[in-house]
């Protein structure tokens, strides 16, 4: 459970480290020059919209919490980071991590069309790597359960099929 939730909030916060870094930008290039707002509001707007694009680009590891909900959201795992201060540090230095790239890479200072090609691949990538996720579970809980369209073959209830189980 634990190795399935780092590989899950690794990619989820590189992803939300690439849309912070992209926000600063985004706000300078749509705000008008003659209104000179102030720095608060403009940080409330660079936090609102931030947490709208982590929650629209971040679909898919969202998504992929469905098949893999009780792994991610599982007592187990709860009690391992409530208990673990290393667990702590380990995702905060992971996290801080990919903050720490996603803002010295320098997509505040990139050419437009640049900056277009690196974002397009690192989300790309990204976003590939949590539909792999959805699709590792869903081929890893057909093995643990068979094949679903097989599944009226075998009721425990009925002797008959548990001949044919032979």
């Amino acid at each position: 459970a634990l190795a399935v939730f780092n590989y899950w909030f690794d990619g989820l916060t590189a992803l939300a480290a690439i849309v912070a870094a992209l926000i600063p930008r985004a706000l300078r290039e749509t705000q008008a020059k003659s209104v000179g707002a102030a720095w608060p509001m403009n940080l409330v707007r660079g936090v609102v919209t931030w947490i709208f694009l982590v929650g629209i680009v971040g679909l898919p590891y969202w998504i992929v919490q469905i098949p893999l909900h009780d792994l991610l959201l599982g007592g187990e795992l709860r009690r391992q980071l409530a208990h673990s201060p290393a667990l702590w540090l380990t995702f905060g230095s992971l996290a801080a991590g990919h903050f720490w790239k996603a803002f010295h890479l320098g997509y505040d200072a990139l050419p437009d069309n640049e900056l277009k090609q690196r974002v397009r691949w690192d989300v790309y990538l990204l976003v590939l790597r949590a539909l792999a996720m959805f699709m590792m579970a869903a081929h890893g809980l057909a093995a643990v359960f068979g094949d679903p369209s097989r599944l009226y073959e075998y009721d425990p209830d009925d002797p008959a099929s548990r001949r044919r189980r032979r």
